[in-house]
């Protein structure tokens, strides 16, 4: 696959990037580069490898998924503006 200046033009428009002919050309053969590459890339040989998320071995770390309240009720309702029968207490907002 190569890109063409017409092609070129096309993809600055679309972009909104003004270009003048000597970028135009300047880009043409970049792009036709970039495009080797990637038709190189294409034809690796990739039948047993899996897919990754990293190159690096990542384990997740998780602790166990066990239940617990904290029992420190009394010390988080210190921090309350106002608190009735160990809840916060809040305006009324629609009577």
């Amino acid at each position: 696959m190569s890109v063409d200046a017409a092609q070129v033009r096309k993809i600055a428009s679309l972009a909104r990037i003004a270009v003048t002919d000597g970028e135009v050309e300047a880009m043409t053969h970049e792009l036709n580069n970039i495009l080797g590459w990637v038709e190189q890339l294409g034809e690796v040989d990739t039948a047993g490898v899996e897919p990754l998320a990293a190159v690096i071995p990542n384990h997740l770390r998780l602790r166990e998924d066990v239940i617990n309240d904290g029992d420190i009720r009394d010390a988080v309702l210190a921090n309350a503006p106002q608190a009735e029968h160990g809840f916060f207490a809040v305006p009324k907002v629609i009577e």
